[in-house]
């Protein structure tokens, strides 16, 4: 596994940390965007990682396009979440207080690595995102969540994410023994609003 993937980190040191939350941005944005975030949620005490995309994209078509169109980039991108999940549990941080953020690309990113990855972790929070690929791989979801706590919010209808594909994945999630909330918000766009930070605080970060 190379060790290239650049990591941004805020919040606490992580050896001095005892949970770790890993933020993933969206297309366009960047690490020190998404770590901007987090003064919004209730994670004072944690380590903060945003690994940061090369070209500020994951991978270069839309997460509902067929995998091959989006590969090598997209193993890659899922390579770089995994190294940041490394970089924690080497700290010493335990995967049940491992935590997720991910915005739109990076909440695509965020629930393809858990589904591929499903253990128990501290929570996750995805904001417009769903598992990748034009048909769903189900072969490709494996473990058990253990009833790790996700939430899922996305605006009803979004340009880049159908509902029908968050809906799928909460499904997914929950087959995995996640315990998910999802939210959805008619007509509000392709962002974050106030009461999604409100339910990630309440659901996952408590």
């Amino acid at each position: 596994m190379s060790h290239s993937t650049d990591i941004k980190t805020a919040g606490r040191p992580l050896d001095q940390a005892e949970k770790a939350l890993i933020m993933i941005h969206g297309r366009g944005g960047s690490a020190h965007d998404i770590l901007s975030l987090a003064q919004h949620l209730h994670v004072t005490d944690y380590a903060l990682l945003a690994p940061q995309a090369s070209n500020y994209t994951w991978y270069p078509y839309s997460f509902m396009a067929p995998v091959n169109q989006n590969e090598p980039w997209l193993s890659s991108a899922l390579e770089k979440v995994g190294e940041t999940v490394k970089t924690a549990t080497d700290a010493g941080i335990a995967p049940e207080n491992i935590y997720f953020f991910g915005f739109s690309q990076g909440a695509c990113l965020t629930v393809e690595f858990l589904a591929r990855n499903a253990q128990r972790f501290g929570g996750a929070a995805a904001i417009i995102g769903g598992v990748i690929g034009e048909k769903i791989n189900r072969e490709n979801y494996k473990g058990d969540f253990a009833g790790t706590p996700v939430f899922l919010g996305t605006s009803n209808p979004d340009f880049h994410v159908p509902v029908e594909r968050v809906y799928a994945t909460a499904n997914i999630l929950r087959e995995m023994n996640a315990e998910v909330t999802e939210k959805v918000y008619a007509n509000f766009g392709h962002s974050i609003n106030q009461e999604e930070i409100e339910l990630a605080n309440s659901v996952i970060f408590k």
